[in-house]
């Protein structure tokens, strides 16, 4: 049987034990369902052969050497990952469409004695609900916008606010970048397809009753662009901007971009990318620095030079409300109370 999904939060509530992606690994890779496992009938590499000969010899040569492979995949996921499935498991199966992948990889698990179901339409019907969330359905909470230049713990700060039960969304981590040109983390970004379907599952997921807090964001993170819809709204929204001076900003950089001072190499490499912008001596300047393992005063100069006057040409070009809160320190013991005075300014701006 196939199951229509009307919604992201269907998968939620429908109680399978397993969602499985019968489709190639490289279709997995560039996004997949919440909490899907990889089970692929067709590895990349016969996926290719079979639609070759599809289209140069016939669909009926293509199905028959198709079917062997499936078969073949099938009992390897029978005697490898699902061998210890007992009768009672219940799995979800999808492809690309909801057809002979998951259909030949369904009826095999249903001969077997499991109630297994496909999901109809299979992956493009999920992708065309994550596209409805994002581009379709209006916000259902007023966003609140946390600004602040260059260091000022925003990031920390917003995780802080989740901690203490706040709606946010951590554009930055769903996205694997800190948003600057240093901003790289360990693994990468993700595609921008499996951005746009942890952003939706997120979105979805809002009490309209209460505000959304989000961290001040460029219309890109990384290479991941941001839905226009989300974008807009962050534009137009009210503002807690935090405010610290440069060595307090400098002191926390140093800290926050600890796997960037780390790696020398990687660290005068992204400096080399801001030649474009800069003068030669400037360069050279900074990577003395980075050299000399000076990274306080190269995060103090990289802010003054760099950051700062782009950020401030940036803010001037949107009106926005906003509430100014000054912070002495950013040490981290003074964080939480920092915290605190950024959750009661977002609570009077999304009252007013």
């Amino acid at each position: 049987m196939a199951i229509t999904l009307t919604s992201l939060s269907d998968l939620a509530t429908l109680g399978f034990d397993t969602i499985i992606d019968a489709r190639a690994p490289a279709e997995y890779a560039e996004d997949h369902l919440p909490g899907a496992i990889s089970l692929p009938v067709l590895s990349d590499e016969e996926r290719a052969k079979v639609g070759t000969i599809y289209k140069q010899v016939s669909p009926f040569s293509a199905r028959k050497l198709g079917g062997a492979l499936v078969a073949r995949n099938v009992a390897a996921h029978l005697e490898g990952p699902l061998a210890e499935m007992t009768g009672g498991w219940r799995p979800l199966v999808y492809c690309w469409r909801g057809g002979q992948r998951s259909g030949s990889f369904a009826t095999i698990l249903a001969q077997i004695g499991w109630r297994v179901e496909i999901i109809a339409g299979g992956y493009k019907s999920w992708r065309a609900l994550v596209v409805k969330q994002l581009y379709d359905t209006p916000l259902a909470s007023p966003v609140v916008v946390l600004d602040g230049n260059t260091g000022t713990a925003k990031t920390a700060i917003l995780h802080l606010l989740a901690a203490q039960g706040m709606q946010v969304i951590d554009l930055e981590g769903l996205a694997g970048h800190r948003g600057s040109l240093f901003g790289h983390t360990s693994g990468g970004q993700p595609s921008q397809k499996a951005f746009e379907c942890a952003l939706a599952m997120e979105l979805s997921r809002l009490d309209p009753t209460r505000p959304l807090v989000v961290e001040a964001e460029s219309a890109k993170v990384g290479n991941l662009r941001l839905p226009p819809q989300l974008w807009a709204a962050m534009g137009k929204a009210p503002r807690v901007t935090i405010e610290a001076s440069l060595p307090e900003r400098a002191r926390y950089l140093s800290r926050a971009y600890a796997d960037i001072v780390a790696d020398q190499a990687r660290l005068l490499e992204v400096l080399g990318l801001l030649r474009h912008a800069h003068a030669a001596e400037t360069i050279t300047a900074w990577e003395s620095l980075a050299l000399s393992r000076l990274f306080e005063a190269l995060a103090h100069d990289l802010m003054e030079q760099h950051y700062d006057p782009r950020y401030e040409k940036h803010r001037a070009r949107m009106a926005h409300t906003q509430e100014v809160i000054s912070a002495p320190s950013l040490a981290e013991a003074d964080l939480p109370a920092l915290a605190d005075q950024v959750a009661a300014a977002v609570t009077r701006l999304a009252l007013s």
